[in-house]
């Protein structure tokens, strides 16, 4: 752990409250053909808040060079969809399910493309891991500080199957979040401003089209 940043019982203390209970947050009902979860990694680095993120390759079928959370479709037989999440962040980056805990959920949320119906579970992590992306999936892995972030958001023209339209964003480093990553961004950013762990947005978010 960095010098001066918050364990994970800082952290967990600090959400207690402020996330939803992830066994009723995985009963929530959301449109979507196929369930599908995430695993929000969070990490302090120097007391300022960090989330993993991954750019997906550019070659698969769904989602292809996207950035997006750790995670995947239910497998069948999967009843618990905090394993779910877990399971795909260990094949994805090989985060170690033990490495975890699970603090809470944010609210599922659907993608409009593929179908899916996103639950996204908050994990709370240290700092220093050593990432093992899957060479499948996974082309590279990000630590993107919550505050580069947010002053990153905007609303942007993005283009997908050779359709350009305009949807909030979040852009950082040159790499540019959207779709159904940001929507969940945005109700992380909003639950740990109310947690104390970032402080309030001073209104200087960057806008682009």
């Amino acid at each position: 752990m960095s010098s001066g940043s918050r364990s994970r019982a800082e952290l967990a203390a600090a959400l207690n409250g402020v996330l939803l209970d992830p066994e009723a947050a995985a009963a929530l009902d959301v449109h979507g053909r196929t369930d599908a979860a995430v695993l929000v990694a969070l990490f302090d680095r120097g007391r300022e808040l960090h989330v993993v993120l991954t750019k997906r390759r550019d070659d698969l079928r769904r989602h292809a060079g996207e950035i997006s959370f750790p995670g995947g479709r239910r497998d069948p037989g999967e009843d618990d969809l905090r394993q779910t999440a877990l399971r795909e962040a260990l094949e994805e980056i090989g985060l170690p399910r033990e490495a975890v805990l699970l603090a809470g959920a944010l609210q599922p949320t659907p993608t409009i493309a593929t179908d899916y119906a996103v639950y996204p579970f908050v994990g709370l992590i240290e700092d220093g891991h050593r990432w093992h992306p899957s060479a499948f999936e996974v082309d590279e892995v990000f630590e993107f500080s919550l505050a580069v972030l947010r002053a990153g958001a905007g609303r942007r023209r993005v283009e997908r199957r050779g359709i350009r339209f305009l949807t909030d964003t979040y852009l950082v480093d040159g790499h540019i979040v959207w779709g159904a990553t940001a929507r969940i961004l945005a109700e992380l950013l909003e639950r740990v401003v109310a947690a104390g762990l970032l402080a309030p947005d001073r209104g200087d978010a960057r806008q682009a089209s």
